[in-house]
């Protein structure tokens, strides 16, 4: 799965536009963006890992028992937890390199 520069810039508008100020926040969403002001840095990074982890984790579970003929268990809600992990991957995926390029560029830097 290729995820375009364009494509990838229009999704974040379409969610900054949806999660801006002047349209009101969730108490929940609020809240929980307060809580992160005094976090650090490499525990968010940890949470946002496990999250990927605990998708990939889920999808797992569901496609066997989708495969091993769980009635509880739809073909949808197995392809959308599928989904949901390919994209949280693939948004982890960007962000690693778009660390790996900053690194770079701050070595690149002349002291």
């Amino acid at each position: 799965m290729q995820i375009g520069n364009t494509s990838l810039m229009m999704e974040m508008q379409r969610l900054k536009g949806e999660i801006a100020p002047s349209q009101g926040l969730e108490p929940q969403i609020s809240q929980q963006i307060n809580n992160t002001s005094g976090v650090e840095f490499s525990e968010l990074l940890s949470q946002a890992l496990g999250t990927v982890t605990d998708l990939q984790s889920n999808a797992s579970q569901l496609a066997t028992r989708l495969e091993m003929g769980d009635s509880r268990v739809t073909l949808s809600d197995t392809v959308i937890a599928r989904e949901k992990a390919s994209v949280a991957f693939e948004a982890t995926i960007q962000v690693r390199n778009k660390f790996v390029e900053a690194y770079k560029e701050i070595m690149s830097m002349p002291v």
